[in-house]
């Protein structure tokens, strides 16, 4: 299981974030790099996904539930699906909160939700763990 380590600039994890918000893909690339989390790739539909998951094999997929007019619900089935690799998890995240989707989280093949404005490595690996 990787960890963040206080100093350490080494990227302990890679990961995929899909966002349709630019804004919020930025700022989380540059939170997360600093705490260990090297952000492999970006993506803000569905096919875009598909085709970085496949070619990154990231270690964790970050899926924004509201993708535009796309579901982020139906990527993290497609990805679980399509092997993205060993170890790769899936998470949802969202500006709402985590009751709102609470029974939709629980019957996808995601490891959890993050609400965006809690995104962090330790958060990530919290999940994880949960796992």
């Amino acid at each position: 299981m990787w960890g963040y380590r206080p100093g350490c600039h080494n990227f302990l994890v890679r990961c995929l974030l899909v966002d349709d918000n630019s804004s919020f893909v930025e700022t989380a690339r540059l939170l997360l790099a600093r705490e260990g989390v090297a952000v492999a790739g970006t993506a803000s539909s569905i096919a875009e996904a598909l085709r970085q998951a496949s070619a990154l094999r990231p270690d964790v997929v970050l899926v924004d539930i509201a993708l535009g007019e796309e579901n982020g619900f139906d990527l993290a089935r497609r990805l679980a699906g399509s092997g993205t690799g060993p170890g790769a998890a899936v998470i949802m995240i969202s500006t709402r909160a985590e009751a709102d989707y609470a029974d939709l989280v629980a019957d996808s093949p995601a490891a959890g939700f993050l609400p965006k404005d809690e995104l962090s490595a330790a958060a990530i690996q919290r999940i994880l763990r949960r796992e």
